[in-house]
């Protein structure tokens, strides 16, 4: 068995028997293509011959490229999928990757805006235009209701439970949660909504979403990026922002605030605790910069 017929012969368990998109195929393919260049070039083994201890060198091999260790575990995967594969195809009698650890990975902590960020890019704003109040009020919803941006974009008039202060949104997996909103949210919803959207051009079948473009469609997940962009620039803010960003910094002040994690959670919509988790590192160097800035003893 050579490298060639191995991979062929992966490939098209990929395909029929697990029935992948071609995309993926592709990306197993290539991890595997990575293993197959480091063992012809270094000992010249076939799949059948590759041993624990040559993946082990392979990982090392591929970490002092430089690969960055998501990239590294991915690649792993791959290789581990196509032992798996010539162990159930009885083209080897062992796994050789089944003790192969991942590499270990750390989690990169968002970008946040301060509470005075956010202030200044709202007052940034200029409400004599007529866009002025329907992007004062995307801003608000944004970081006041912690949503992604394709929450925001498809938010429904119908969905608006201003009321009783909740919104409903369609999050992952068209899962739909309940939102709660603040004060600030709601008034400048209700201005945008009777005094600017009213004047609006609206498109067939479109009528229901909040956030309208001048032609009377729906806003584009681009537009809010657009938007976002250009009032950083105009404050001068030194980051690098997206609508993302307003749902990072919602749930690292609700956290600095003390709010429950749990809480958090279901209004994020994170299918797990463990992502909502990341803001707890956030707090905790928060605190630590709280100390060493004003602790005597620091």
């Amino acid at each position: 068995m050579n490298w060639d017929s191995a991979i062929k012969g992966f490939s098209s368990f990929l395909r029929l028997e697990r029935a992948l998109s071609g995309n993926t195929v592709e990306a197993y393919i290539r991890d595997v293509e990575k293993l197959q260049q480091y063992a012809l070039a270094v000992n010249n083994k076939t799949p059948a011959e590759i041993s624990t201890e040559d993946l082990k060198k392979f990982l090392k091999w591929i970490n002092e490229l430089g690969m960055p260790a998501s990239t590294q575990a991915r690649v792993l995967s791959g290789i581990k999928g196509f032992f798996k594969f010539l162990l159930f195809d009885e083209l080897r009698l062992d796994d050789p990757a089944v003790l192969i650890e991942s590499p270990r990975m750390t989690r990169k902590l968002p970008d946040t805006l301060s509470i005075y960020d956010i202030q200044n890019l709202i007052a940034a704003i200029d409400l004599s235009k007529p866009d002025g109040m329907r992007n004062k009020t995307i801003i608000e919803v944004l970081y006041g209701c912690g949503l992604r941006v394709s929450e925001l974009t498809n938010l429904k008039i119908s969905n608006l439970f201003l009321d009783i202060e909740f919104i409903k949104v369609t999050g992952k997996g068209d899962k739909e949660r309940l939102v709660p909103i603040g004060s600030e949210a709601i008034k400048y919803l209700k201005i945008y909504l009777e005094e600017i959207r009213v004047h609006s051009p609206l498109k067939p079948c479109k009528e229901d979403f909040v956030f309208l473009n001048r032609f009377g469609g729906p806003l584009s997940r681009v537009m809010i990026f657009m938007i976002i962009k250009d009032l950083a620039k105009k404050i001068g803010l030194n980051k690098k922002i997206s609508p993302h960003t307003f749902r990072h910094s919602f749930a690292t002040h609700l956290i600095e605030g003390g709010a429950d994690l749990r809480a958090v959670q279901e209004m994020l919509g994170h299918e797990s605790i463990t992502t909502t988790e990341i803001y707890t590192h956030l707090d905790r160097d928060y605190l630590r910069d709280v100390i060493i800035q004003y602790h005597p003893r620091s």
